[in-house]
């Protein structure tokens, strides 16, 4: 899995998915998503019909975890089980984003891959916001490095158990 950063807003490939409560947010970052030119691969839901979410966050993340998207993003109602069920895809460290400065960080301190919001927690306005910054943000790296590589670590030993 590649380091992606993004700051001079090159296209990108993101990945999108929500369940029924983050159907509208997600239909609104579709739109902002393909006016900035960057590659939509839709995962759905396609509606406000109730959902589960589990499978639909994974694919999403399986896409990141496959180098298939470049950033991914999952929507729900809060935005946690989303972001719980994308981490549960090696390799992905998806975060949970209801404001900037959680995006911020995200990206900076942890190279997260996978963004997740909660459509009844955020406006279309600021989840606009926290996408672009979380699209253009770059990773630090130096003692952030350290630290996610620590991550991966944790990753793969639980993996063997």
């Amino acid at each position: 899995m590649s380091v992606v950063s993004n700051p001079s807003n090159a296209p990108l490939r993101v990945a999108i998915g929500s369940d029924h409560a983050g159907f509208e947010l997600k239909q609104h970052l579709i739109e902002v998503l393909n006016r900035d030119g960057h590659t939509v691969i839709d995962h759905g839901t396609n509606s406000k019909d109730s959902v589960d979410y589990p499978p639909i966050c994974a694919a999403v993340g399986r896409q990141v975890r496959d180098d298939l998207a470049d950033f991914g993003i999952v929507l729900g109602g809060s935005g946690q089980g989303e972001q719980i069920a994308a981490n549960k895809v090696r390799g992905v460290r998806a975060a949970l984003c209801n404001d900037v400065y959680l995006a911020t960080m995200a990206r900076s301190h942890n190279n997260a891959n996978v963004l997740s919001m909660g459509g009844r927690v955020v406006s279309f306005e600021l989840g606009e916001e926290i996408l672009r910054v979380f699209l253009t943000t770059p990773f630090e790296g130096c003692r952030h490095e350290r630290r996610v590589a620590q991550l991966t670590e944790i990753e793969l030993e639980e993996r063997s158990r």
